[in-house]
């Protein structure tokens, strides 16, 4: 999908996936997506929120469905109650959490020899001080290293950060809202040894 939507080098660092409220109600479906809104943003968000799999004409496409999906229910959140402020909180958590910084200081970066998982966890919970959520990709045929793929923070209502619990019914795959390749992220196996790649091939 790369390939075909001009993706030719994405980025070298973490970027957000989304802004997720956990059992929301009350979700405003009528309330549509405006880049205008946002436009203030819009460096930031090119840089730290990118979408690699539409092409440049459809940029905003990945934002529209995470406001339609996702900033649509987190709006009932004050801090959170229009799309400039969604969008805006997003990134300055992201700023806040710096998860690139944090993973570097831990000394993990990508490489290509291999991770424990249960070493990038204790990482992250002593710099945060909090358990994240962290998604890999499982290992291919043949392989037997699963690839990290998505690490997920977690807050109170109040954007304090929070311990990561499974939700009742979690302890399955859960299929991510993305799918890279033919592979679904799940949470992690934490016996497995664990890829950390530059690039995903």
């Amino acid at each position: 999908q790369m390939n075909a939507n001009d993706c030719h080098d994405p980025p070298k660092y973490w970027t957000i996936h989304g802004l997720w409220p956990d059992r929301a109600e009350d979700c405003n479906r009528t309330w549509h997506f405006n880049v205008t809104e946002i436009k203030d943003l819009m460096s930031d968000m090119r840089h730290y929120w990118p979408d690699v799999l539409h092409s440049s004409l459809n940029r905003t496409q990945f934002w529209k469905h995470e406001w339609d999906k996702h900033g649509t229910c987190a709006a009932t959140v004050e801090v959170l109650n229009s799309q400039k402020k969604y969008f805006g909180k997003a990134l300055e958590l992201y700023q806040h959490i710096d998860l690139n910084g944090c993973l570097l200081k831990a000394g993990i970066k990508p490489s290509s020899s291999y991770y424990k998982m249960t070493a990038i966890k204790e990482a992250l919970t002593r710099f945060y001080g909090v358990t994240p959520k962290i998604q890999c990709l499982p290992p291919e045929e043949g392989e037997k290293a699963q690839t990290i793929g998505q690490i997920e923070i977690c807050f109170t209502k109040q954007l304090q950060l929070v311990n990561c619990k499974a939700l009742e019914g979690e302890s399955n795959p859960v299929q991510a809202h993305l799918e890279l390749g033919t592979s679904e992220l799940s949470v992690c196996n934490d016996t497995l040894p664990t890829y950390y790649p530059s690039e995903v091939q």
